[in-house]
């Protein structure tokens, strides 16, 4: 059974860094391409940052200079550096994983994460 499980969230002060992990059982990890999304009260789920399997990355701009999303492919783990963080950023963070093969798309989910920055 496929497992992806974050950890690393909690309670930090406008201007600091949380540094959250996503570890997976997924089989041949580095052929996935691992997603971060959150989601605040009342709000969309809202992709935050992507690497590929070919460690390329992107992010979306509100993040952008602050965040850096990273991957241990000998350890199948995922990781979001966050930087300077603002009250916005407050939300549940969740860990995504994604490939699709011979048509086929494999898609899965962590649990969630709650992140809060708040004086």
């Amino acid at each position: 059974q496929v497992q992806l499980v974050e950890s690393g969230g909690g309670l930090v002060q406008p201007g600091g860094s949380l540094r959250l992990s996503c570890a997976a059982s997924v089989n041949i990890f580095r052929l996935y391409d691992m997603l971060w999304y959150r989601q605040a009260p009342g709000n969309q789920r809202e992709l935050v940052a992507v690497i590929y399997n070919s460690g390329n990355t992107n992010y979306t701009d509100s993040v952008k200079g602050r965040f850096t999303i990273s991957r241990d492919n000998a350890k199948s783990t995922v990781y979001l550096q966050m930087n300077r963080m603002k009250p916005e950023d407050t939300a549940v963070y969740y860990c995504n994983a994604v490939r699709i093969t011979n048509f086929i798309k494999y898609n899965y989910w962590g649990q969630g994460t709650q992140v809060t920055v708040s004086s």
